[in-house]
């Protein structure tokens, strides 16, 4: 390889390492008080929604898939839903009144006391993130952002906001499904094994 490429990957590598651990070192505690809450609304009766636009809505579903079947460990299957996924309701919410209203018409449809939303934007600024946000917390939803570029609009209106330092979307994507992955793992334990009782 040419040194050219070889300065792309070694460039990609280095942030990549340096925002996760930065991230990690950041927001531990966090993550594991977020896994515990997770737990408890799955104990509880509630869901998990997930929601993004693009790679986000790729990582909601992502996501989704590890609660819905498993992560690490054989376990009964726990509810999890990414609202990024069935084409009819998206593209009429999307035809008839809006795509800023795609996710929020779903939440206000399927969402309930006790859920958790997980609301995924790199920038922190899209319409239709921000308005599924506002719909959660008129439903008495607990609603976590993920996201970068320092938060954007999304950090004054979630009440947990998870945020990756940077303006690179491959980067803060990382970060997001790393983070995704944390707390996957990390419920299982709280869940199956842990000390950490839900």
């Amino acid at each position: 390889m040419g040194s050219g490429i070889d300065t792309i990957i070694e460039d990609a590598l280095r942030q990549s390492l340096s925002l996760k651990e930065a991230f990690v070192r950041q927001n531990a505690d966090t993550l594991i008080g977020l896994a515990e809450r997770i737990s408890k609304a799955f104990l509880g009766g509630g869901k998990l929604m997930l929601c993004g636009n693009g790679g986000s809505a790729a990582d909601a579903q992502h996501i989704a898939a590890e609660f819905v079947n498993r992560f690490q460990k054989e376990r009964e299957p726990l509810p999890a839903l990414a609202l990024t996924t069935d084409t009819s309701i998206i593209t009429s919410i999307a035809n008839d009144e809006g795509y800023e209203h795609v996710f929020s018409k779903q939440v206000t449809a399927l969402g309930e006391k006790g859920d958790i939303l997980i609301a995924i934007s790199t920038s922190g600024t899209s319409a239709n993130i921000i308005s599924a946000i506002q719909a959660a917390r008129e439903s008495g939803i607990y609603t976590v952002g993920l996201t970068g570029c320092g938060g954007g609009k999304m950090l004054g209106l979630v009440d947990l906001a998870l945020i990756a330092e940077s303006t690179s979307t491959p980067r803060i994507q990382e970060v997001h499904i790393f983070a995704g992955h944390l707390v996957c793992e990390l419920v299982e334990y709280t869940m199956i094994q842990g000390d950490r009782s839900p």
